[in-house]
């Protein structure tokens, strides 16, 4: 969410003036160079080249926008054909379809946001505030309820394998609305900050408003992720100690790897992500650096940190479009339901083309029938005149000819 400014750099009477804000008590409410939204804010007054930030900048307005483009089609083709055979195959009252579903409704969430981030990234922010807070919103209600849900999903497999008979794992009806309900409401309640403090700055930047918010996001993320982690590390180890006993049955075994897979993915995906943006973090504390050696030396160990940031914030990404990937060629009924579909599809289409070729071929016997009869009967009103003539010309001489049409509409058998 990076916007390419003209030069792309800091001036060094921008950080003294910094500094000097620095000594003020409520820095920390006021300060708005650096915000989790826009992780390479700067100001636009820029001058020496000081930290010349050009080349990442660059590499971000052209990396970010392709990649996302990608993120947002798979994404959007995948958790739509989810929710598809979900609705059309599975009982949704179940509680791992209910949780299955908000998933799929959780990236799509979350992939709405992207293509404004991929347009962020090339031009800076031009949409307006409203629109500002909206996408923040959204953007963050999709990533918060996604990592919830996973979440739950891991703990519910858990009670499954641990303890199949207990009451949860039947669960239906009320209570997977219930848990749909709280779910959201959470990820609304967690996501509010982005709506209520983000705005845009210079006109072009759509950030949190102060420095204080930008922490609180980076460690919201950076909790949920580590508690995901957590809940990941403790029921797969535990469920793995249950699955080697020898009277484990294999198809209990393909039923997990589907949460499984899902989770490694979450994992990998956000491990590099949320340990890029704590790192990045460390620059809200500091004070920035007035000596302009010091600050070069610091803007250059950076810029590594800066283009990690692109790399590993598009692999965070990616992960509202592996989600549907991984329901098909993990997942054994959805690979069924899948099949089934596309046979249904294919059945329907060639039935169609069937059902087209007999009406075609019952039309074309029809009509020659027709213009036998409409022939035979020229023939016979007006016989030496038209009998030496082609059929064509027969039914070209009838419809154009005024001198003969009140001949064919006096036959009884027009």
């Amino acid at each position: 969410m990076v916007a390419l400014t003209e030069k792309g750099r800091w001036r060094l009477h921008d950080f003294v003036e910094v500094q000097k804000m620095a000594a003020d008590e409520d820095f920390m409410n006021t300060n708005t160079t650096n915000t989790t939204s826009d992780p390479n804010y700067y100001s636009d007054t820029y001058g020496d080249e000081v930290c010349d930030k050009t080349s990442t900048l660059l590499f971000g307005s052209i990396f970010t926008p392709v990649f996302l483009s990608i993120v947002v089609v798979l994404s959007l083709v995948g958790n739509i054909l989810v929710i598809v055979i979900l609705a059309k195959y599975e009982n949704l009252k179940l509680l791992t379809n209910a949780f299955i579903l908000n998933l799929a409704v959780s990236d799509l969430f979350f992939t709405a946001g992207l293509p404004f981030w991929a347009y962020y990234s090339l031009d800076g922010w031009h949409l307006g505030e409203a629109a500002c807070k909206t996408v923040n919103f959204v953007f963050y209600v999709g990533f918060y309820s996604s990592g919830v849900l996973l979440i739950l999903m891991t703990a519910h497999r858990y009670v499954a394998v641990m303890n199949p008979l207990s009451d949860i794992v039947s669960t239906s009806g009320f209570y997977s609305v219930l848990a749909s309900v709280i779910i959201w409401a959470a990820s609304i309640f967690i996501a509010s900050p982005a709506f209520v403090f983000t705005k845009v700055m210079d006109e072009k930047h759509c950030v949190f408003a102060n420095s204080y918010w930008s922490l609180i996001g980076i460690y919201q993320q950076n909790i949920l992720f580590l508690l995901s982690a957590l809940v990941f590390t403790f029921c797969y180890c535990q469920i793995i100690c249950r699955l080697v006993r020898p009277t484990a049955r294999r198809r209990k075994n393909k039923t997990l790897k589907l949460i499984f897979t899902l989770m490694v993915v979450f994992f990998v995906g956000w491990a590099p992500y949320n340990i890029v943006i704590f790192l990045k973090s460390f620059s809200l504390w500091k004070k920035p650096p007035v000596d302009s050696e010091v600050l070069a030396a610091a803007c250059e160990a950076e810029t590594p940190l800066d283009y990690a940031f692109y790399v590993c914030r598009i692999l965070a990404f990616s992960h509202c479009c592996l989600n549907p990937v991984f329901y098909v060629f993990v997942g054994v009924k959805f690979k069924n339901h899948l099949k089934k579909m596309l046979k249904s599809k294919a059945h329907s289409t060639s039935h169609i083309r069937s059902r087209h070729s007999r009406l075609t071929i019952t039309s074309v016997t029809s009509g020659r029938r027709v213009l036998r009869a409409f022939a035979v009967a020229l023939e016979e009103t007006n016989g030496p005149f038209l009998s030496g003539l082609p059929l064509w010309n027969h039914l070209h001489l009838a419809n154009s000819s005024s001198s003969y049409k009140p001949i064919l509409k006096t036959q009884s058998y027009i």
